[in-house]
């Protein structure tokens, strides 16, 4: 699910908040630390909805949300944690220069392969791609 968000803010102080979602924002001094920050924080509020028998909303239709003047609107993706679902085995056949590059940039960046394929998924899900 992508729920809508606006951010707001000026070069160096950033916010994201989404109207479905009361309480839960992201704040960072880019607007894709913000953004990543607002995702990050996504499923911690849905836990604690869930906990406290608080249902979920539904996200509302980007056309429906009421965009104040110097904010913009977007819609960032939900990603629950694992906890939630159990992992996936995926196999894939990938170009070679495909696994070259993730390879190289897994190792280059000192995390794993299964990391770094599920961070760039989630950044172009977030861009909408």
């Amino acid at each position: 699910m992508r729920y809508p968000a606006l951010i707001d803010g000026e070069k160096g102080a950033y916010g994201v908040v989404f109207p479905d979602l009361p309480g839960c924002n992201g704040m960072g001094s880019t607007i894709e630390d913000a953004v990543q920050d607002a995702q990050d924080a996504m499923p911690v509020w849905m836990e604690v909805m869930e906990e406290g028998g608080r249902p979920i909303p539904a996200p509302s239709a980007l056309e429906d949300v009421e965009v104040p003047e110097g904010s913009t609107l977007t819609s960032i993706l939900l990603v629950r944690s694992g906890r939630h679902r159990p992992p996936v085995r995926v196999n894939l056949h990938l170009d070679a220069d495909v696994a070259d590059a993730i390879n190289a940039e897994s190792k280059r960046r000192g995390i794993s392969r299964k990391s770094y394929v599920e961070e760039v998924v989630r950044l172009a899900a977030q861009m909408g791609r």
